[in-house]
């Protein structure tokens, strides 16, 4: 069988991968309008293209499709962005925290959490044997490659990281060796902007790469 050819990337297309790249933003404003189930299996399906270690294939998608799971899970994130916003250094400091909306667990259309499993059997150990947390670096892989694909199709995505991994993963009655990696929310954004939006409040502005450059 003769090889397929690896196809060649104009700059067209170039430019608009940057493009996306720079619109790809944490969402946390969400319309109510459904994902299609097309879409976000299209989408599940795009992640799964991501590279992984020895091939392993360690991601595990978790959809909250009980209203009663997602309000008891959205109750767990507000009680945590308490008691984080409580631990700010200043009264100023905890004003301007509490004044972030950091999820979107009650509007977005759909809420997954990614687990990654410790132990799969695909892969057979390759490439792990010293560094077993590459499973999860291959989990966080497959997160941005369906962060891509999300806005690709004009659908924001949040990642959600204020909460307890051991409360999230009991609530979710998943296997003991999966590690919780990130809670998703997805939909379609309110209002869509190339500006991270704890860069427009003023929160943390984007600093030079050439400050994260190390040279031996």
């Amino acid at each position: 069988m003769t090889p397929e050819p690896p196809p060649v990337f104009p700059a067209a297309f170039a430019a608009q991968f940057d493009t996306l790249l720079r619109w790809r933003r944490d969402v946390r404003h969400f319309r109510t309008t459904p994902i299609a189930e097309g879409d976000l299996h299209a989408l599940l399906e795009t992640a799964a293209l991501s590279p992984s270690v020895g091939n392993a294939q360690p991601w595990r998608f978790v959809r909250l499709r009980s209203p009663s799971l997602r309000a008891r899970l959205a109750d767990h994130v507000d009680a945590a962005n308490q008691d984080a916003a409580d631990a700010q250094p200043d009264p100023d400091r905890r004003a301007r925290y509490r004044s972030l909306k950091l999820h979107g667990l009650r509007e977005a259309p759909e809420i997954v959490a990614v687990f990654s499993d410790e132990a799969p059997r695909a892969g057979h150990g390759l490439g792990r044997t010293t560094m077993a947390e590459t499973l999860r670096y291959s989990t966080v892989m497959a997160i941005h490659t369906l962060w891509l694909a999300a806005r690709l199709r004009g659908i924001g995505l949040g990642w959600v990281s204020i909460l307890d991994p051991a409360t999230v993963a009991a609530m979710l009655r998943v296997p003991d060796d999966w590690t919780l990696i990130a809670v998703l929310c997805l939909g379609y954004p309110e209002d869509p902007s190339a500006v991270p939006e704890l860069e427009r409040r003023d929160w943390q502005h984007r600093e030079p790469i050439a400050d994260r450059i190390v040279e031996r």
